[in-house]
């Protein structure tokens, strides 16, 4: 027998499941997050239930927003079970479920008007976004693109937006005229300098239609960076059942996530924050090295196994490490390629570091998929590789490795497994990213003019040479062969 999440059903959930250990009708509301999506749910809104727990800070609770088309169905969900998530935490060894109740509303999504009201509540004092590293408009470069369609439209109907970048503005607008100060801005998306990143977005929206306002933004509000990491996979019909099946708990969309979870941020919150370095939170001047460390290492690291593995028809990511060849591929690269080039990290041992992340993906209980790793490459390459191959050529170090990866990336848009199989589209970009792969089998330089990925990259001959010969052994001798090849002599 299962039990539908509720507020009120919460007694009969206790024996299965912790549940909020504290009165949500004395939350009150200091947070807008945009983009409740998993990540949001199984991290930031995880640490503030834990918060709330010890009975203090209880006027930061959530309202969520959104923008997307999927953001109604999330709101619909959680509306249905009183904004409550059933978070199941799993290490290889157990699983353990909670009910989150950080969380107290979530706006209607596309009610422009509303969400502006909300962001100009004086209560609301710090603004977070979960948008995915490709809803920041930014180029390959990282630089914040003013002339993309949403943007431009923004720019034109300041008062009327329709990205979260012009929402945010709109709202500190509203803020200053009636003399406010203004929230704090917290991305909490894997992007290097988030929170530069962020400022110019928002700035550079605000730009198109008034200059000064934009200066304002610069001079007056803070975007904080910070640096976030906890594996969590989509939810479908499988996790649904299982939390049934395990917990006996009805969640129309619970999380299922790693034990593991990390959070540093640069602390400048002038407007106030809560209490978040009583339960684990890092709070330090500059979270640069603990980016970098976690964008290459880790999320590079996804990388590396992804294509490979969705090239082999692996399903699941702990499959890939188990894999004797994706493993080894994964094991190499980092060590004589990613890791070399990653900064000193204050308190922290490379080495363990990277022994943690293996444990991870090894984790059999998370279910992460191989396509939500090889989803969003145009995006995520330009952030999590190429970085790294440019930091090498720039010392005249080797990128035999990852030359290699990019070529598997490339094979992989091409839509076919080795077994013959059809991958189905995997990316917002594939219908580029498709011809320009079949194109590249006979052409590599076709696929590295994609500026808006490699930029600089595509020019230095050692890596085209590199990537052009890993393409064309790809097709020649197959996934298997080119990576026992560079495993076992490095070629």
């Amino acid at each position: 027998m299962t039990t539908r999440l509720s507020a009120a059903a919460l007694p009969a959930i206790e024996d299965q499941a912790a549940v909020p250990a504290y009165d949500r009708a004395g939350l009150a509301a200091g947070i807008l997050h945009f983009g409740v999506g998993n990540f949001h749910r199984a991290h930031q809104a995880v640490y503030l239930d834990d918060l709330f727990a010890t009975g203090r800070d209880h006027d930061w609770a959530l309202v969520g927003a959104g923008v997307m088309p999927g953001d109604a169905a999330m709101r619909s969900a959680l509306e249905g079970q009183d904004w409550l998530t059933t978070v199941v935490e799993q290490s290889a060894e157990e699983s353990r479920a909670r009910v989150t109740g950080a969380m107290i509303d979530m706006l209607p999504v596309g009610d422009v008007a509303a969400i502006i009201e909300r962001l100009a509540d004086p209560a609301i004092r710090i603004v977070s976004l979960t948008v995915t590293e490709g809803g920041y408009f930014i180029d390959s470069t990282g630089t914040f693109d003013p002339t993309q369609p949403p943007i431009v439209a923004d720019g034109a109907n300041p008062d009327a937006p329709q990205t979260v970048f012009g929402l945010i503005a709109a709202g500190l607008k509203q803020r200053r005229a009636a003399g406010l100060e203004p929230f704090t801005v917290m991305s909490c998306d894997n992007i290097p300098h988030n929170g530069i990143v962020a400022r110019n977005a928002v700035a550079g929206v605000a730009r198109l239609s008034d200059p000064a306002f934009a200066d304002w933004i610069l001079q007056t509000v803070a975007f904080p960076s910070g640096m976030v990491d906890r594996i969590t996979p989509a939810t479908g019909d499988r996790e649904r059942q299982l939390l049934s099946d395990t917990f006996g708990i009805d969640d129309a969309w619970p999380v299922f996530c790693e034990d593991f979870s990390q959070w540093v941020l640069e602390d400048n919150f002038p407007a106030g924050r809560p209490a978040l370095e009583t339960v684990g939170v890092q709070f330090v001047p500059d979270v640069t090295p603990f980016e970098l460390m976690k964008i290459r290492i880790l999320n590079g690291g996804h990388a590396v196994i992804a294509y490979p593995a969705g090239l082999l028809d692996i399903h699941f990511v702990h499959e890939a490490m188990q894999h004797p060849l994706v493993s080894a591929f994964l094991e190499k690269i980092e060590r004589t390629e990613i890791m070399p080039v990653v900064p000193p990290v204050p308190d922290t041992d490379l080495d363990w570091y990277f022994g943690e992340i293996k444990r991870r993906f090894a984790n059999p209980k998370i279910g992460d998929t191989v396509r939500r790793l090889c989803l969003d490459g145009s995006n995520r390459q330009p952030k999590f590789i190429v970085p790294t191959i440019a930091d090498r050529l720039k010392a005249g170090a080797g990128v035999t490795g990852l030359a290699l990866e990019s070529a598997l990336w490339c094979r992989y848009c091409y839509g076919e497994t080795e077994s013959g199989a059809v991958i189905e589209p995997n990316d917002p970009n594939w219908d580029t990213l498709a011809p320009l792969a079949r194109q590249a089998r006979t052409d590599p330089d076709a696929w590295l003019g994609m500026a808006e990925v490699y930029g600089d990259v595509a020019k230095a001959e050692p890596f085209r040479t590199a990537f052009a010969h890993a393409l064309g052994a790809l097709w020649e001798d197959g996934t298997e062969a080119v990576l026992t090849r560079y495993i076992e002599s490095g070629r």
